[in-house]
């Protein structure tokens, strides 16, 4: 199917139709938002005078749930100006315009009646070949498209995307009866090309594959937790971070997307499902229909498993409610011997055959939850899905977990799996025997940087052993755990080089939160070394959940304890040297950022030929929040963009004050697009791409392209206009006035004024040209004598041990 995206139709603006209309917006698509019409006046409507036949009320709805949407953090657009391409309009006076769509999507309430009323209505004004799907999480696609035309009927499906749109990944599509081959085929790649998402095609069965599993394992644990008299910390504790989950782990997190969205799902499979092997398990206990009898929903209702309240001394505290007497109690610490011995264990992949052979609660805990998810995935295929690395994907993308059921099976050991499940009263489905009787030993390999998995035998005589086949539609990947071993070049204790074809090179930071410290730096020089030696070019990126927080704050606060001034200043020296060095080498440097790119992983992105950064890109020169300035380069460079644009004809001083704020205010990017805003980004330049999983491969085809056009080494800068006295004298006034107005700290003000000292390239009578070098010498003079500032040192102290700033 050869279509083009240009228009959609939303029909359904609440909080999912919002989202996914910014999510279209997003990436460029022109988007026709509708609701119905009020049936009556509100207040400020009447006193208005207005009537039900006014624009402005026919059309409140969807203007007040878009309002709502686009007000709300974290927020569902990439930038505010993309919410100009969202035009709402409602139900009876437009849907008329949905004939000049593409794609019609409805996301109206989930209830058959009401959305069959609306597919009636939406055919009678579809241009046929119009794509049209419904995002309902449950209701079965047959029903929806019952009585509708073959034309309908053959571009019907489901398309169910997780809230919130923009952030969680997992697209499933869903196929009704007569759905065509080549809309599935389309839907598929478009979910994973232009939305980013990574899309699954599911079977028309009760949630989907996402939410079966996904409520399974939280109402798993809703009994696991009565059953060893566990708290809600507890839970919290084993479920979150340690096994490569989201902070919020259970509880919180069902507090987050609201009990009763919960318990709709939970009972339409216990309502749905009377054949599943845990029928049962998805009845709710007696705790939730207490919940659900108080309102106690969550976040919506002010309170559900914890609750925010104001101490006697008014300061706020969270509460946690005790599942023994349904009332509210001050949060308990949750400690466990078997997380302690998983401290030193940076992978969490690694960490799951600790976790399961815990002496303790803990180890108890992940037997039983993981014996009773290992059993129950196995007997979901062919149920929900065909192929097992679906619902691996499907748990990945829609509830952010690091690793899919299968892959923490493989981590601990199928027999290993096997054994504990037996202990727990669990058995998994035959085809797992069969499996391992065959002499396969694992659910996945890699075969010449390529994932396979086993693919379950079907139409086939029981025993009959299945094969492992490569799974489809990563040849747009580049996916370095394939790649690590087999094609390392060069490895540090900071980073590994991999040769990604090509004549292109890629160096991945392997230090603690990919920090940046002495052997990346090292690692870097040497990638660098190697590049311009026997390759072309050479890509920093890497696949972990953020590219860079920073530089090494541990290793600058021990010299700066020890005095050690001469070290700490080749340290940033070298830090400097290397990354003027990747601006003037002889290949091009492509930096890749995602997630968080803070401080010395902001500098360093700053200081590459070309950013190819992910859409969900947190960058920042937060250096300010440990008591000093950037310093490996970045106030330099902030001072030469401003320079850069002064050649543009804009007002010099307002320019370089908007760079200094960038910088005073440690202002973090919500996206990357909010980057360029912020001139950490160059448009013309630098690209956003909004699927991840393509990032490598797209910077190493934009190094490829840039060396096969001829690049040449640039030649050092000597042309930056700083303006000296005149922008010192500016920024010196500004920052007094803060500090008398009680705004800043002391201590900020002495930061504020090394920084202004370095942007305006010291106190030149004149505006003057100088070198980068020259800004870069100002700039590490200024670091190192913050470094020498008590109130500088209990800065990075406090941030080493909490993670957090301290203003003081």
């Amino acid at each position: 199917m050869n279509k083009h995206i240009k228009k959609v139709a939303v029909i359904g603006s609440g909080i999912m139709g919002s989202g996914i209309a910014c999510h279209f917006a997003n990436i460029g698509v022109e988007v026709l938002l509708l609701d119905i019409v009020p049936r009556e006046l509100n207040d400020k409507e009447k006193a208005k005078g207005l009537t039900l036949k006014d624009k402005v009320v026919r059309n409140r709805l969807v203007n007040d749930s878009l309002t709502a949407s686009l007000k709300s953090k974290p927020s569902p657009i990439y930038h505010q100006k993309f919410a100009s391409r969202i035009v709402t309009g409602n139900l009876e006076d437009d849907i008329s315009k949905i004939a000049k769509v593409d794609w019609i999507i409805e996301v109206v309430v989930e209830r058959l009646d009401i959305k069959k009323i609306v597919f009636e209505n939406i055919e009678k004004h579809r241009t046929p070949g119009t794509l049209i799907t419904s995002n309902t999480s449950g209701i079965p696609i047959s029903f929806m498209s019952e009585g509708r035309s073959d034309d309908f009927q053959k571009h019907f499906c489901g398309t169910h995307f997780f809230n919130p749109a923009r952030y969680l990944k997992l697209f499933e599509i869903i196929p009704g009866p007569k759905t065509s081959p080549e809309v599935l085929d389309f839907l598929n790649g478009y979910g994973e090309q232009f939305l980013g998402k990574t899309s699954v095609v599911a079977k028309d069965t009760p949630a989907f594959i996402g939410n079966r599993v996904g409520i399974f394992s939280i109402q798993s644990l809703f009994h696991t937790v009565k059953n060893l008299n566990m708290t809600i910390e507890e839970v919290d504790k084993l479920t979150g971070p340690v096994i490569g989950r989201p902070k919020s782990a259970t509880f919180r997190t069902v507090d987050v997307v609201g009990l009763d969205t919960l318990v709709h799902v939970a009972t339409g499979i216990y309502e749905n499902c009377p054949d599943d092997e845990k029928h049962d398990l998805f009845k709710l206990p007696d705790f939730i229909n207490t919940m659900m009898e108080n309102k106690w929903l969550g976040s919506k209702t002010g309170q559900g498993f914890y609750k925010k309240t104001k101490n006697k001394e008014g300061k706020t505290e969270i509460l946690t409610l005790d599942l023994d007497t349904m009332g509210y109690r001050s949060k308990k610490s949750a400690k466990f011997a078997t997380l302690e011995l998983t401290k030193t264990i940076d992978k969490v992949i690694d960490r799951f055959k600790v976790l399961v052979g815990g002496k303790d609660k803990a180890g108890e805990f992940y037997r039983k939850s993981f014996a009773a998810l290992f059993a129950y995935v196995s007997h979901r295929i062919p149920e929900i899905s065909d192929e097992l690395y679906k619902i691996d994907d499907a748990m990945k993308a829609g509830f952010g977990w690091e690793h899919g059921p299968f892959q923490i099976w493989d981590a601990i050991g199928i027999e290993k799996g096997l054994e504990i499940m037996k202990a727990e009263g669990q058995e998994a489905a035959p085809w797992v025997s069969e499996m391992l009787a065959s002499g396969m030993k694992s659910f996945y390999s890699v075969k010449e940087g390529a994932s396979y998995f086993y693919d379950i035998p079907k139409n086939l005589p029981a025993g009959q052993a299945g094969s492992a086949e490569k799974i489809p539609g990563q040849d747009a990947f580049i996916i370095l755990d394939n790649i690590r071993k087999s094609n390392e070049v060069f490895k540090n204790s900071g980073v590994v080089v991999e040769d990604l074809g090509d004549g292109i090179l890629n160096v991945e930071f392997q230090s603690k939160m990919n920090t940046i410290g002495g052997d990346v730096l090292a690692g870097l020089n040497k990638a660098i070394d190697l590049a311009e030696k026997d390759f072309q070019g050479l890509v920093i990126g890497n696949q972990a959940a953020n590219f860079s927080v920073g530089a090494n704050i541990g290793m600058i606060f021990m010299m700066a304890v020890e005095q050690e001034y001469d070290e700490l200043n080749m340290a940033i020296k070298m830090f400097q040297d290397t990354m003027m060095r990747m601006r003037y080498s002889s290949i091009p440097t492509i930096s890749a950022p995602h997630g968080m790119a803070l401080g010395g992983g902001c500098e360093l992105s700053l200081h590459a030929d070309k950013v190819v950064a992910a859409a969900e890109t947190y960058m920042g020169l937060v250096e300010f929040g440990v008591g000093v300035i950037p310093g490996g380069g970045g106030s330099k460079e902030m001072a030469m963009r401003a320079s850069d644009t002064f050649k543009k004809g804009d007002v010099e001083l307002n320019t370089l004050q908007e760079y200094f704020l960038t910088i005073g205010m440690a202002k973090v990017s919500t996206s990357a697009y909010e980057a360029f805003d912020m001139g950490l980004l160059q448009k013309g330049k630098d690209l956003v791409i909004v699927n991840k999983d393509r990032q490598i491969a797209t910077a190493k085809a934009h190094a490829k392209l840039m060396a096969e056009a001829g690049y040449t080494q640039p030649v050092k800068r000597k042309d930056v206009k700083v303006l000296g006295k005149q922008a010192l004298g500016m920024f010196l006034v500004g920052t007094d006035a803060m500090e008398a107005s009680r705004y800043i700290s002391e201590h900020d003000h002495k930061i504020a004024n090394k920084l202004a000292y370095v942007m305006a390239g010291g106190d030149l009578s004149e505006p003057t040209l100088v070198s980068e070098q020259y800004l870069l010498d100002l700039e590490r003079e200024a670091f190192l004598s913050l470094c020498t500032e008590r109130k500088t040192l209990e800065r990075i102290q406090h941030m080493l041990k909490t993670g957090k700033p301290l203003r003081n």
